[in-house]
Parts: C-alpha cells; sequence; structure tokens
C-alpha cells in the first residue's frame, strides 16, 4: 500500500515484520533509509499522509479481536488513536484534511463513508454491489473514485464527493481497480488486465481521463503492477 509524501521526499508502506504482524514504515527517497512508525502489532495498512504532511492515517486490523480500526497518529507514528466507534479500512484524506474517506461493512455489505477526525457526521456515499476498498478522493475535492465488482469483473467507479452520480468509468471487461487521481484533477491511473485478461501476473498501470477517454497503458511487465498512487 505505497502513498507518497505530499513533499515528494518519502514514501509510506506497510511491511511484513512477523506473523501476523504488518506495521507502516516511511522510506526517504533521496537516502533510501528506512524508518518504522508503528509498533502496534496487527495488521497496518493503506498509510497516507494528510495534506499537510503533519498526520498519517492507516488501517490497523487486531489479530486477536479481527476488527478493523480507522488509526490517526502524528507524522512519526506518535499518539496513534482510532477514530472513536468506527471500524473499516483503506482510508484517505480529503483534499482540506477535515475528513476521512473509507470502506466498511458496518451495514452489511462493503460500502464508502466519510467521517470528520473526532468521528462525528458519519455519512455514507455508495450503494454499490462489492465496494473493495482503495480509493481516492480528487485535489480539488469534487469527485471520488473507487472500485466494485466479483472477481475479475471489477470496475472503477467515478462519483460526486457527496455520492451523487456514480458512474462506471473505465471500460467494461479489464478487471480494473485501484484508482487514484493526477494532482491537476484530470487523470485517473489504476491497475487493470486489459491486455492480459485472467492472466495473475497480466496487470498493468493505465490512465483514463475524467470523462472515461484517452485510456493508456503506463507499463508492460511479466509481472503484476498495481496499486499506483499519483505523487506530488
Amino acid at each position: 500500500y505505497p502513498s507518497l509524501s505530499p513533499d515528494g521526499k518519502s514514501v509510506l508502506y506497510s511491511a511484513y515484520v512477523v506473523d501476523n504482524n504488518y506495521e507502516v514504515f516511511r522510506l526517504d527517497i533521496n537516502d533510501g533509509s528506512v524508518d518504522q512508525l508503528t509498533n502496534l502489532y496487527g495488521v497496518d495498512d493503506a498509510p497516507e499522509y494528510s495534506p499537510d504532511g503533519q498526520q498519517l492515517v492507516f488501517t490497523h486490523n487486531s489479530p486477536t479481536k479481527n476488527t478493523y480500526q480507522i488509526v490517526i497518529a502524528g507524522r512519526d507514528g506518535g499518539n496513534a488513536g482510532n477514530i472513536p466507534g468506527i471500524n473499516g479500512w483503506d482510508p484517505t484524506w480529503s483534499p482540506d484534511g477535515k475528513q476521512i474517506l473509507f470502506a466498511s461493512d458496518k451495514n452489511g455489505t462493503n460500502q464508502l463513508y466519510t467521517i470528520r477526525l473526532d468521528g462525528s457526521k458519519l455519512t455514507r456515499l455508495t450503494n454499490l454491489p462489492a465496494i473493495r476498498g482503495r480509493s481516492d478522493w480528487s485535489p480539488d475535492g469534487q469527485y471520488i473514485v473507487t472500485y466494485s465488482g466479483e472477481p475479475w469483473k471489477r470496475e472503477v467507479y467515478i462519483l460526486n464527493a457527496d455520492g451523487s452520480n456514480v458512474h462506471q468509468l473505465t471500460p467494461s471487461g479489464g478487471n480494473s481497480q485501484g484508482p487514484s487521481f493526477s494532482l491537476d484533477g484530470k487523470w485517473v491511473a489504476f491497475t487493470s488486465y486489459f491486455d492480459h485478461y485472467k492472466d495473475d501476473n497480466g496487470c498493468e498501470i493505465y490512465i483514463i481521463r475524467i470523462d472515461g477517454t484517452d485510456l493508456r497503458r503506463l507499463t508492460n511487465n511479466d509481472y503484476c503492477d498495481y496499486q499506483p498512487r499519483w505523487g506530488p
């Protein structure tokens, strides 16, 4: 679950430590040094810095309780605490840093929600059949992209930030997933299998305009390229 810092100088990601334990790390792009930011024991993943770079959000899964919590911490992982009363995963910040977008099954099906940092104003946005998570918010705050669908039938969807006007963005048949907005808000990067459908190693990175035109493939490798996140 890589994501670039707002200043473009570091990458946050989740890495295996011991059995049933993934923690959040930060890689300095300039010198290659790595710092471990969490030590919560469990599965800590999907880390992302706030727009001002001063806070960190990630998912914490307890191996004993099997609960998914949205955790907010300082930029170096200190003062970690979950948003009260919320279970969910794959969080991402609103552009103004005041809300978190995340996926949850709190009402029985996986859907997208937004919430303020203090746990207030919980709002359900979607009613899609099989939300996975790994969504993104456009830099201007107007749109959200996500993906939904059964295995090998997933598609990227775009919607207004209030949950209205949900529609499929990607061409059908690519098993498209893991979308991310460009900084100018005009493009979405994502993983798909358009050229190697149902080949486990056939996923490549594509981009498409937010009106669904100008599909382009960026990678061409014999291994799977996935979970792109656009950086500054």
